[in-house]
C-alpha cells in the first residue's frame, strides 16, 4: 500500500465517484448563494442546475476559499495515519487557497517533523485541474513515489493547456472581468471571448470572436497549435462546461475527428461551483497536455 497520499482541492471539477475510485481525496472551497452556505463537493451539495438557476433568478453568488484550519484538519487525518502528503492546489493565479496551504503546511511540519508534506501550485484550475490529478494518479499506480511526482508536476504543470470561451458576458461584467459598456455591446453583437490560462496561472483574455461557430473552431485550432506532437496528440482531452452541454459536445465532436490518436474520447465534465460562480452559464473549458505557456 502507497506510503503517501495524493489530495486535491474540489475545483478539479470532475466527479466525486471519480475521485473516490482513483483515491483521490479533496478539500472543499463553499459558495453562499443568498444566505444559504454551500460545500463545492461536486454537485452533492447543490447542483449545476439549481446553482445557475438561483443566480439568473438574481441571487448574489460569493465564493470563499480553503482556510488555513480546514487545511490542518485535512492534512493531519493522513499525517496521523503515518502517510506523507503530496497536495495540489488550485492556481495562486486566481485564488489564495495554495498560500493557506503553505501556512498550514509549516505549522504541520513542526507537529510533524518526520513526516513530509508538499504543497504544489498547479497554475491550473476545472477540468484542467482535473487532468493532471489523473495524469498524476496514473503515475503513482505504476510505482512513482513522493518525490517522483513532486518533480515531474513541478517541471510540467505549465504544460496543461486551458482554453475557454463563453457565450454569455453577463456574470463577467457582474464579476468585473469585463466592463459593463463592452459587456452590453458584446452580448449584442454576439462576441464570445476566448481566454486562457497563462504562465503565471492567471486567467488572460486572448481574442474577441464573433459567433458562437467561429469561436468553438478557433478552440479547436489552439488545440492544433499548442498540443502536444500537434494531431497526432495521443493524450488525453477534458471539457467543461457551464449549463451549455450542447457547446461542449459540438466541440469535443471536432476534437475526436481532428486528432484521431487520443487515447480516448474527450470527456466533458459539468464546471463545479465555485468556478461555476464567476463564469455563469455559457462557458466551455479546453483542457490538454501540449508544448509550455510561456506567457
Amino acid at each position: 500500500m502507497s506510503d503517501f497520499v495524493l489530495t486535491c482541492c474540489s475545483t478539479v471539477d470532475l466527479s466525486n465517484e471519480y475521485l473516490k475510485e482513483r483515491n483521490l481525496p479533496y478539500v472543499s472551497f463553499h459558495v453562499q448563494l443568498g444566505k444559504d452556505t454551500y460545500a463545492d463537493d461536486m454537485g452533492q451539495s447543490i447542483t449545476q442546475e439549481e446553482l445557475f438557476k438561483r443566480m439568473l433568478d438574481g441571487e448574489d453568488a460569493k465564493t470563499s476559499q480553503v482556510t488555513v484550519q480546514q487545511y490542518i484538519d485535512f492534512f493531519k487525518e493522513f499525517l496521523e495515519e503515518g502517510k506523507d502528503v503530496l497536495h495540489i492546489a488550485l492556481s495562486s493565479g486566481i485564488s489564495g487557497t495554495y498560500n493557506s496551504a503553505c501556512v498550514a503546511a509549516e505549522e504541520l511540519k513542526e507537529e510533524y517533523p518526520e513526516r513530509k508534506l508538499y504543497i504544489v501550485d498547479s497554475y491550473a484550475a476545472s477540468a484542467g485541474f482535473g487532468l493532471i490529478m489523473e495524469t498524476l494518479a496514473d503515475m503513482r499506480d505504476n510505482s512513482a513515489d513522493i518525490e517522483e511526482l513532486r518533480s515531474w508536476i513541478e517541471t510540467n504543470k505549465k504544460r496543461m493547456h486551458h482554453w475557454f470561451f463563453t457565450t454569455d458576458l453577463t456574470f463577467f461584467i457582474k464579476g468585473g472581468r469585463v466592463s459593463k459598456t463592452s459587456g452590453v455591446v458584446g452580448n449584442l453583437l454576439g462576441i464570445c471571448p476566448l481566454l486562457n490560462v497563462d504562465n503565471e496561472g492567471k486567467l488572460v483574455p486572448r481574442e474577441k470572436v464573433r459567433g458562437k461557430k467561429k469561436v468553438i473552431k478557433r478552440t479547436l485550432e489552439k488545440m492544433i497549435e499548442h498540443a502536444e506532437n500537434g494531431t497526432e496528440y495521443s493524450g488525453k482531452c477534458f471539457i467543461s462546461q457551464a449549463g451549455c452541454y450542447d457547446d461542449a459536445r459540438a466541440l469535443a465532436d471536432k476534437i475526436d475527428e481532428t486528432f484521431p490518436s487520443l487515447d480516448e474520447k474527450v470527456q466533458i465534465y459539468p464546471i463545479g461551483a465555485t468556478i461555476g460562480c464567476h463564469t455563469g452559464p455559457g462557458t466551455v473549458a479546453l483542457f490538454f497536455w501540449g508544448d509550455e505557456r510561456v506567457d
